[in-house]
């Protein structure tokens, strides 16, 4: 039987740390950012840790 294909949207969604947990990006960075603050447009560009579920 063949190895399984790597999923290649969540490949390119996620990223590994060193404990093997997840990284994210935020949704919402990419295009309407006249109304969005400074702080907003801030907190989205930073990476979130996925939760355990």
């Amino acid at each position: 039987m063949p190895k399984m294909k790597t999923k290649k949207c969540a490949a390119k969604r996620f990223s590994k740390t060193g404990t093997g947990k997840l990284k994210r990006n935020h949704m919402g960075g990419s295009h309407i950012l006249s109304n969005k603050n400074r702080k907003q447009k801030r907190k989205l560009r930073s990476q979130d840790i996925v939760d355990q579920a």
